[in-house]
């Protein structure tokens, strides 16, 4: 009977069937019936998502730590090589200062200046000139290579302290998903039924990675793609964008936001974006996925001025996915707002949200 019961559990929270639609109200019937009920289920399922998720970055790091020792590693190779080429270079280069210094090459000016003919003070001009562009030579091959040099040492300096940073990062994440772990294996075995508890889990953890994950993207890299697209939407909209004398405002109402991103896929035809007093929300659900965003802009000045959409929270089917997860997505995918693409010279000295409304603020900037 509970194998029964666990089965259309399951059949219930992980559909057979992907979903092609977010629904904006997020009030349905599977909305309330694919969430568990049980707080101590739901937050083991909230823990294995950040378990899955945590490993994932794990993952990542290691991966990023090992190109980058191998990295480091060539860097001091090519730097100790560079130090012996550079060597003979210097001592060529120091005599040439030495003879300078010296006035080793007075004497070239002596007989260029006492030449008794024009023959003579040609061929002595000319000699002069292959002297002196040798010295030159070696002086700027001397200077190139120590610059080439003094490159390579800071650009592995950089790159030691960044894989620093990832090994401490990699020892974080490491030492977070295993008391994760843990408490996941404790609260199994304080379950009623910890088989079929940690059959659930497992469950969902293949769920949310064949699955989950995937939907999620999707619907990431759709907003990236018609985001790019909304300088020119904002341009040609009425209204939107208004001059007051040498500055700019933009004001975009949640239903014009809307229109346009359903006017761009048709994935958001269920999805809405709402502006709040100080951030913004993105809800949608259909089917068993639903999904639910809340984030707000911040100006951002380099490399290029724009409103960067900082995700706050990220909601899957009830379950809060963790800071690793945003992180990525916020890092693969660009949902920010750039007002040089609709004029060049205009850029955002502020913005905020309240009633509905995006307002930017924005200056000419030349």
């Amino acid at each position: 009977m509970i194998a029964t019961i666990l089965i259309l559990f399951c059949c219930t929270l992980f559909p057979l069937q992907p979903v092609k639609y977010l629904s904006a109200d997020p009030s349905g019937d599977f909305f309330n019936s694919a969430i568990p009920d049980n707080e101590e289920t739901r937050k083991l399922l909230e823990q294995t998502l950040s378990s899955a998720e945590i490993e994932r970055e794990i993952i990542k790091i290691t991966a990023e730590q090992k190109a980058l020792e191998q990295k480091v590693e060539s860097l001091n190779r090519q730097a100790t090589q560079k130090k012996t080429a550079i060597a003979d270079q210097q001592e060529r280069a120091g005599a040439v200062v030495r003879s300078y210094y010296m006035g080793d090459r007075d004497n070239l000016l002596v007989a260029f200046f006492s030449a008794k003919s024009i023959s003579r003070f040609l061929a002595l001009f000319d000699y002069y000139e292959i002297i002196i562009g040798n010295d030159r030579d070696i002086l700027s091959q001397y200077e190139e290579q120590y610059k080439d040099l003094k490159d390579t040492i800071q650009t592995a300096k950089r790159n030691s302290e960044e894989l620093a940073r990832l090994r401490t990062a990699l020892e974080e994440q490491q030492v977070r998903v295993n008391a994760l772990n843990k408490e996941i294996e404790g609260g199994i075995k304080n379950s009623s039924d910890p088989e079929n508890m940690s059959t659930l889990l497992k469950e969902f953890t293949l769920y949310w990675e064949n699955i989950g994950l995937h939907e999620v993207k999707t619907y990431f890299k759709a907003l990236s793609s018609a985001m790019n697209k909304l300088p020119q939407f904002v341009q040609n909209r009425e209204g939107v964008l208004t001059r007051k004398g040498m500055t700019y405002e933009l004001n975009l109402k949640e239903e014009d936001l809307n229109e346009f991103l359903q006017s761009q896929n048709s994935l958001f035809k269920d999805f809405a974006f709402h502006f709040n007093d100080g951030s913004i929300t993105a809800t949608g659900k259909s089917g068993a996925l639903a999904l639910s965003l809340t984030g707000h802009y911040t100006i951002q000045e380099e490399p290029i001025n724009g409103l960067i959409f900082q995700v706050d929270h990220i909601v899957f089917n009830g379950l809060e996915l963790p800071d690793t997860t945003r992180k990525t997505l916020e890092e693969e995918f660009d949902l920010g707002f750039y007002p040089g693409k609709i004029v060049s010279f205009l850029r955002a000295t502020a913005v905020d949200s309240q009633e509905g409304v995006l307002h930017v603020k924005l200056s000419i900037s030349f």
